[in-house]
């Protein structure tokens, strides 16, 4: 990723929460129509491959916002419903996540992950925030099996980093427990990027299953 767009999506992000927290209508308004423009802009513009992955990626991060907030309740967003900005600046940040990873040592992946398991163990032990140890396990799972390491722990870092800026700021709120499993939870939780390691998994397998070039039309996965 070059740096014009590394730079025109960390503004997106950071800008774009600001002004929809302080901006009022018309403010939320010009952050998706610039977060949609910006999508399209990319989108437009990547590799056929890298196109499938964006679009893999909107569609199911619009189904686990869907799920997560909206069924299972286990944050709220400033206004009722889900923001139109939202499913599209998950597409970017999952790009800037994928031009971040290339840069990340492969030296610090198993840091990172035995510094998250520590830290959530500290917190299921003061009681602090219980739904991280379950989420860290999913991190440690992706870092695992998943096919993408660098990818996971740069995105557990860089979703931290935008979860703190967005709740910090009042966009979005965490709930004190997690439905369903009554577990204690920080506004946000400390291993909140595990979702977002769980979707660019996602779209990564998503994004190499693709028909193949042959006359009997065999899917390769």
């Amino acid at each position: 990723m070059s740096r014009p767009a590394a730079l025109t999506i960390t503004l997106t992000i950071a800008l774009g929460l600001l002004l929809d927290q302080y901006g009022g209508t018309w403010g939320t308004h010009a952050v998706i129509l610039w977060t949609w423009a910006v999508f399209a802009t990319l989108l437009l513009h990547a590799a056929p491959a890298r196109r499938t992955a964006m679009l893999a990626c909107l569609l199911i991060a619009t189904a686990g916002e869907l799920f997560l907030a909206l069924v299972w309740g286990l944050y709220t967003y400033r206004e009722a419903g889900l923001p139109a900005f939202v499913p599209p600046g998950h597409v970017l940040l999952y790009l800037l996540g994928l031009g971040l990873a290339e840069r990340l040592p492969a030296s610090l992946i198993r840091p990172i992950g035995a510094t998250a398991t520590v830290a959530a163990a500290v917190l299921w032990t003061t009681g602090a925030d219980q739904f991280s140890a379950v989420l860290v396990t999913l991190f440690l799972l992706c870092l695992r099996f998943g096919p993408a390491p660098r990818l996971y722990a740069t995105m557990f870092l860089l979703s931290l980093a935008m979860e703190l800026w967005g709740t910090w700021l009042g966009n979005w709120h965490w709930q004190a427990s997690a439905p369903w499993l009554g577990w204690t939870t920080l506004n946000p939780p400390f291993a909140a990027g595990a979702f977002y390691c769980v979707l660019d998994m996602l779209v990564g397998l998503t994004a190499t299953c693709r028909p193949a070039r042959s006359p009997r039309f065999v899917r390769k996965c």
